[in-house]
């Protein structure tokens, strides 16, 4: 992908639809001319004076207790220096998102044209009344030192900059889980600091907390190291200037039997021989993004006793900012904590140390494409896509500021705060993120059959781009090619095949003979079988048949028999299976919900709903979320005796005689599946009081797939499918007209759902760049 390409489809994510990243959605009912006189006037006049009676007031009955302030003036924005407010009004809007996803804060956004300190302190200091809390962001030093400083005097409310203690705190509990691994004391390791800016300053008053002796740091700048006698020393740094008999040492000598290595700098000034000049069992933190200090892999090849982080998510431990400012600020929040203090730093700090020890989900493995993540080298900071971290880092910091005498509105049931939290969310509601994340760890071969449309040709693009596969495109070459030149789409190193082509005669003969005889007795002549392998769904589903890709795409242009016939015709269904069956996942506020049969079986019997149940179990678990199933009916339980209840009933019992394990009820109205309370009064005996339902069982196709449109278009939910369950080999079909988002998410679902299915990891026999040639050799092979 070119730079140019990358650029515009950058401004175009930014600018489509409504401009920038974020909007204010009302959280109250303002749809009648009652709702709008209790939201404004006269009605609003109510609270404003128990307001004015009692300010604190203000947390009750206004968005104050859960809105940030992200405030810049842009003098320092990460990668592009001093662009000036408006410039990085985008990446305070994108911190705004952060903020929302992974702790459900709200944030407005204030880019503020102001570089003089004390006039920008005064600014801020007039914003107190707007809010619960203030994150200050892509400041320059040393002015973002006082800023916060003052900040801190003049308000009650909690203030961090992010960029100084964000890399700090992260940093800290990856350093004492090294240390511990190592088997070093932080107090007896002597740290090389290669930058000296406002995070290089917090992370070492912070490792010094932690128990590290200031006398064991070495600090270097871009102009060398900070010595006593140095008369270019800002005066927040000196603290830090070692004896001035050292100022000769650079960089090659001071790494000398160091123990650490913390980079906060530039990439690539630290080399494989400085590396294995340190200590033994040596700790490398190089932070320099995008290019770290010292290559990842340079680093590791030069010590195998060597720990080492980046900034980078492409590499083992992570120094990601996201895993602390979010979960920081919703336990300030929470108590209306009036700082943020080292107290509550400190507690971050040890919460992910000791989160990183612990058993990982599965979820997270699913996320990270790994068999068991466990502490170790490797893995000395949790992940980023970890869903313990709101439920375990939040409360550490909320519990801080109450013991430390910060907190205004102590916590008392620590248990029901742990729930609350992760309910903001859905303890699984990142599903989504952690479906593309395993997809990119091991990327597949994908077929598109409809490449001779604008959407497919996007989402290949973007396929490759987001590293989760290697696209196939079937279609028309010119057409094809003039489509993507005439839509500025690059598709260099996406192979073009045309079916009809007399450059694939061989290889459609070859598919015709395998084609035929699986379908020789099942109605299809040789000749037909040959002349069926010129249609793109069924040369496509040959290709993933006989391993030339690994899953296919098909059916934004056709209709859906049309596309699902060729696949089980040549693919088949899986070992047991009779019936295939098509589900969706939608991607609630109270975590996913998978739901069956919505695309295939009109009127299912007893029997084929049972299957379609035990699929849909199946996939859920593939996943790594325990099915809750509820079948659904206009009956509950019995109360009605009509054959579609007494249908769902049998079913039910069909399941639990063939996996009594599972979590299954019904059948049961739509509205018990979510409503406990009903459910608990008047059916006690239900498996469904068990946790959340997250999997519904739909009585036929019309219920199924009419639900289903409903929640995505009324609800709102996103949505993910249809998924199809049963064949052997991954083949998904899309909707008519769906869109880019929706079928990259097909996409992501083909590559976890080839992942699984097969036997050997491909990923490790693609290389991008001439496995098409490879194909090509073998195809004329053929």
């Amino acid at each position: 992908m070119s730079k140019e390409l990358s650029k515009q489809q950058a401004l175009e994510y930014h600018a489509q639809g409504r401009p920038g990243k974020i909007e204010v959605v009302p959280t109250k009912e303002s749809k009648t001319q009652r709702d709008l006189s209790l939201a404004y006037s006269p009605g609003v006049a109510v609270p404003c004076l128990e307001i004015a009676a009692n300010p604190e007031d203000v947390y009750k009955y206004t968005a104050k207790g859960n809105l940030v302030g992200v405030i810049s003036n842009g003098t320092a924005v990460l990668g592009l220096g001093n662009i000036g407010p408006e410039a990085s009004k985008p990446v305070m809007e994108g911190k705004g998102v952060l903020f929302k996803i992974f702790a459900d804060i709200d944030v407005f956004d204030i880019e503020i044209n102001e570089t003089d300190p004390k006039k920008f302190v005064q600014i801020v200091k007039a914003l107190e009344p707007t809010f619960g809390g203030i994150n200050l962001e892509d400041i320059k030093a040393p002015e973002c030192f006082y800023i916060e400083q003052e900040l801190k005097k003049l308000l009650k409310i909690p203030i961090m900059h992010d960029d100084q203690h964000g890399t700090a705190i992260i940093s800290a509990a990856g350093l004492l889980n090294a240390l511990e691994l190592q088997k070093k004391k932080i107090d007896q390791v002597r740290i090389v600091v290669n930058g000296a800016g406002a995070a290089a300053m917090a992370c070492m008053k912070l490792y010094e907390s932690l128990g590290a002796k200031h006398s064991n740091f070495m600090v270097f700048d871009r102009k060398g190291i900070l010595y006593k006698g140095r008369t270019d020393v800002e005066e927040l740094k000196q603290d830090f200037c070692v004896d001035e008999k050292y100022k000769e040492y650079d960089l090659v000598k001071a790494l000398q039997d160091a123990d650490v290595f913390i980079g906060l700098s530039v990439g690539n000034v630290v080399s494989a021989e400085m590396v294995k000049s340190m200590a033994k069992n040596p700790i490398v933190f190089a932070l320099a993004n995008p290019d770290p200090e010292i290559a990842y892999d340079v680093a590791v090849k030069a010590r195998k006793d060597l720990i080492m982080a980046t900034g980078r998510s492409d590499y083992p431990n992570q120094v990601n900012n996201v895993l602390g400012f979010p979960y920081i600020f919703r336990g300030a929040l929470d108590v209306r904590a009036t700082t943020i203090n080292e107290a509550m730093k400190m507690a971050a700090v040890k919460a992910l140390a000791a989160l990183t020890r612990e058993p990982v989900p599965d979820i997270v493995n699913l996320a990270y494409n790994a068999k068991t993540i466990s502490f170790g080298p490797d893995y000395i900071i949790p992940k980023a896509l970890d869903p313990r971290l709101l439920s375990t880092v939040a409360p550490a910091v909320a519990k801080a500021a109450m013991e430390s005498g910060v907190a205004k509105y102590p916590i008392t049931d620590w248990e029901a705060y742990k729930l609350e939290l992760n309910k903001r969310l859905g303890l699984d509601n990142q599903l989504s993120r952690v479906i593309g994340n395993k997809a990119r760890k091991d990327p597949k071969r994908v077929v598109f059959a409809d490449a001779e449309n604008i959407k497919i040709l996007k989402v290949a693009q973007l396929v490759v781009e987001e590293g989760v596969g290697y696209p196939i495109l079937l279609g028309d070459v010119k057409r094809i090619t003039k489509l993507a030149k005439d839509n500025c789409i690059d598709l260099e190193d996406m192979p073009i095949l045309d079916p009809k082509a007399d450059e694939y005669h061989d290889l459609r003969k070859q598919f015709g003979e395998l084609f035929y005889t699986k379908r020789q007795r099942k109605g299809i002549n040789k000749h037909e079988a040959h002349k069926m392998m010129r249609d793109r769904n069924y040369f496509g589903c040959m290709l993933v048949e006989t391993g030339h890709a690994d899953c296919m795409i098909s059916g934004l242009t056709r209709s859906y028999p049309e596309t699902i016939r060729p696949a089980l015709q040549t693919i088949g269904t899986e070992e047991g299976v009779k019936k295939i069956a098509g589900m969706y996942i939608l991607l609630t506020k109270r975590g996913p919900l998978f739901l069956a049969d919505t695309t295939i079986n009109f009127n299912p019997t007893a029997e084929e709903l049972a299957e379609i149940t035990l699929l849909t179990a199946k996939e859920v678990k593939q996943f790594n979320i325990v099915p809750r199933i509820a079948m659904l009916s206009y009956s509950n339980f019995g109360s009605s005796n009509s054959d579609e209840a007494n249908l769902v009933r049998k079913a039910r019992e069909i399941v639990k005689a063939k996996d009594p394990t599972l979590v299954c009820d019904g059948e049961v109205q739509g509205i018990l599946a979510f409503n406990k309370e009903i459910l608990k009064d008047n059916y006690p005996f239900t498996e469904l009081l068990d946790g959340e339902v997250n999997t519904l069982i739909f009585p036929n196709l019309a219920a199924g797939n009419i639900a289903y449109n409903l929640l995505q278009e009324v609800g709102g939910a996103d949505s993910i499918g249809p998924i199809l369950l049963g064949l052997k080999k991954p083949v998904h079909v899309l909707q008519l007209g769906s869109s880019i988002r929706s079928i990259f998410n097909m996409v992501l679902i083909a590559v976890v759902d080839a992942q699984m299915k097969s036997e050997t990891n491909t990923a490790d026999e693609v290389d991008k760049s001439n496995w098409w040639k490879r194909f090509k050799k073998t195809a004329h092979d053929l």
